[in-house]
């Protein structure tokens, strides 16, 4: 059963409130409108009345029917009063002429409307002056327009609930049947939970705001799928990445433990500080790439000179077996985290140096409103097929090779993602050397 504060209920009671104060204020207009041009037709006739009964005394004196010259002078007091009825007054005062029907005299005044004597209505009532100084009067009863207004009223009274019934109902069945997907996406993110992520929303056909907002939750329930997948396919990765240093600690170990003096002397040390160093690196790596894709985490962002980084890791990678060369390397400014973006020059050189023969190639340059860096080496290159997947976590073209040069399969994951944080792009073709070319655009 509905709550008393649903949707559906308030949205009905709103629409009846709304259309009953509409409906009122409409009958109410309605029947005031219809009343006042009835009144108004009553005074006119009156007033046509009244002219041409001053012509006529004028012309030819007051009209010969007078019965009824005095209050109390009445045959029959049960009749009642004509429609329009009518008095001559003469100028002493005295009662000339009056219509047969009237009872007593048509009382005088300011008022446009009277009660007359026996009448069950009121009467509209216009005065004139003749020209010998007698007073006309005519009224016109009231009884048209009483009875008019009171058949009006009476339908439109009994209407209004009806329509209020008829409106509420209408919009009851139209709210109902408008919430109905709502309630079938309610009930279906109830079964949702982190292990069934894989479940999606019904989608109604129509392209409305219900629709709009199903897709929605579609789309982000598929976010979170991709992200819950990367989170467990990145433990496993780091799991399977730890358990290596932490398995040759532990045989080292396990044989020095077993086999005293087995081992020559210092060798489990330099084994246990090896490993240690690969795990410390590795771990580092995990915590950078978390940092990068968690923006509370960022140092505040300032102006970096990204040539100044470029050239400070070329002179750190000095090796004299690899020529390094900078002669592209020109002035560039970019707006960003200065600690990550060194990461992203860092891991791009080391990879370079890790996969290159004897030559090493940074450029640096502006052009339309970007930053481009490009690092390259005389290796082996990326295969085509490999170029989008080796900026993957844990991805190793070469296991055996990088493993053993110290490589985790993270240092390029950090490039994708921090550069994506700060707005730019990274790809990899083959470059001029005949390696591998790395280049990152960065807005300017």
């Amino acid at each position: 059963m509905r709550a008393p504060g649903s949707v559906r209920l308030r949205t009905t009671l709103a629409a009846v409130l709304v259309v009953a104060v509409a409906l009122v204020v409409g009958v109410a207009a309605l029947i005031l409108t219809v009343r006042a041009s009835l009144h108004d037709a009553a005074e006119t006739t009156a007033e046509q009345r009244v002219a041409d009964l001053v012509a006529q005394v004028e012309t030819s004196g007051p009209p010969r029917a007078t019965a009824g010259v005095e209050a109390g002078e009445e045959e029959d007091d049960d009749e009642d009063p004509e429609d329009v009825v009518w008095q001559v007054v003469g100028p002493g005062g005295q009662l000339v002429a009056a219509d047969p029907s009237l009872r007593g005299r048509i009382p005088g005044g300011d008022d446009d409307v009277v009660e007359l004597p026996g009448a069950e209505h009121r009467y509209v009532v216009a005065v004139d002056d003749a020209d010998d100084g007698s007073v006309v009067t005519v009224a016109v009863s009231l009884e048209d327009v009483d009875e008019t207004t009171t058949a009006l009223a009476a339908p439109l009274l009994l209407g209004t609930p009806l329509m209020l019934l008829v409106v509420g109902a209408t919009t009851w069945l139209v709210v109902s049947r408008a919430l109905r997907p709502v309630e079938r996406i309610r009930a279906e993110v109830e079964l949702i939970s982190g292990s069934s992520l894989e479940r999606r929303v019904p989608e109604p056909p129509a392209r409305d705001e219900v629709g709009r907002l199903a897709r929605t939750m579609n789309q982000m329930l598929a976010r979170l799928q991709g992200a819950r997948d990367r989170q467990e396919e990145f433990v496993a990765d780091a799991s399977h990445e730890l358990r290596s240093p932490l398995a040759s600690i532990r045989q080292a170990a396990e044989v020095a433990h077993a086999h005293p003096g087995a081992l020559p002397e210092g060798e489990l040390a330099d084994t246990v500080l090896e490993e240690a160093l690969r795990m410390q690196a590795l771990v580092d790596q995990l915590l950078a790439l978390a940092r990068a894709g968690d923006t509370r985490a960022r140092s505040p962002w300032v102006d970096v000179d990204l040539d100044d980084l470029v050239l400070a890791d070329a002179r750190r990678i000095g090796r004299d077996d690899l020529a390094v060369d900078t002669r592209g390397v020109g002035p560039g400014r970019v707006r960003g985290d200065a600690v990550a973006l060194a990461q992203v020059v860092r891991n791009l050189v080391d990879n370079a140096a890790r996969h290159a023969g004897s030559r090493l190639a940074l450029t640096l340059r502006t052009t339309d409103g970007a930053v481009v860096l490009t690092v390259e080496d005389d290796g082996l290159g990326v295969p085509e097929a490999d170029r989008a997947r080796v900026f993957e976590r844990f991805v190793r073209l070469d296991d055996a090779r990088t493993r053993d040069a110290g490589g985790s399969g993270l240092g390029l994951a950090i490039v994708r993602e921090v550069v994506a944080d700060h707005g730019g792009s990274v790809a990899v073709d083959r470059g001029e050397l005949g390696g591998a070319r790395f280049v990152v655009r960065l807005p300017s």
